[in-house]
């Protein structure tokens, strides 16, 4: 495949975290950044949480992709202080939604396209039979990993052989071109997933006894920092919520 949306081999580089660790990253900004309140603590930890993967995509060797992450969260962090005080109406209500809305996904999307950049499927697959989760999870989520990308194949395929015999978007062809391309993805896709379930089962994901892995996952010292830094804020917004930390509210 010419992509994947998670790669069969990964090339050491930069920062390596365990997919356990990645997973709890992703989790923790899910529920403190996209779902959590505003004000207190959350004025500290939602720039914490969210310097976390652009930090990581940073050392990973994704720059661009980083910098893009710092400049429109920056961007709609000033916008949101300075332009949407000055603003009234619909004006207003537009600007205030685009803001807070982009500031509190961009932190998520950053953290799951490391995540998904960065992770083996034998590696989310190992970190998944580690924290013992149950096989009738992991098998759909390791056909799922690898349908998506090969439904994305198959999908740019059939736009080439039509635009090869001049069926596009905006030509005299419209009902050809729906009759072309989505009859043959339905039929591509039902075929794609029958053939991945059946691969998934042959190597042996639905055996009764443990399937090995080669590929070697563990906690080092960063995983430790990043896992002990997530248990700490999910602490403090609890004991914020219960009352004790009334100074932090």
């Amino acid at each position: 495949m010419s992509w994947e949306l998670l790669s069969a081999s990964k090339k050491s580089k930069g920062v390596t975290l365990d997919p356990r660790t990645k997973l709890i990253v992703l989790i923790t900004i899910c529920f403190l950044v996209l779902g959590g309140e505003g004000g207190g603590l959350a004025l500290v930890t939602k720039p914490m949480l969210t310097a976390i993967p652009i930090l990581l995509l940073f050392c990973f060797g994704k720059k661009k992709a980083a910098l893009v992450c710092v400049i429109i969260y920056v961007t709609c962090y000033l916008g949101e202080q300075f332009v949407v005080p000055v603003t009234t109406g619909a004006t207003n209500f537009v600007l205030l939604f685009l803001c807070g809305f982009i500031s509190r996904v961009l932190p998520g999307l950053a953290m799951g396209y490391y995540t998904v950049r960065t992770t083996t499927v034998s590696e989310l697959v190992a970190a998944m039979q580690r924290i013992h989760l149950t096989e009738k999870l992991i098998i759909p989520l390791s056909v799922m990993f690898r349908f998506f990308p090969t439904v994305g194949e198959e999908y740019h395929a059939i736009g080439d052989a039509m635009r090869m015999r001049g069926i596009r978007f905006g030509g005299k062809k419209t009902v050809k071109m729906l009759e072309y391309r989505f009859v043959p993805m339905m039929i591509c896709s039902i075929k794609i997933g029958e053939e991945l379930s059946a691969a998934a089962l042959t190597r042996g994901l639905g055996a009764p006894v443990r399937r090995t892995n080669i590929c070697k996952i563990g906690f080092k010292a960063l995983d430790i920092v990043l896992i002990t830094f997530c248990a700490v804020l999910f602490i403090l917004t609890i004991l914020r919520k219960i009352g004790l930390l009334g100074v932090l509210a």
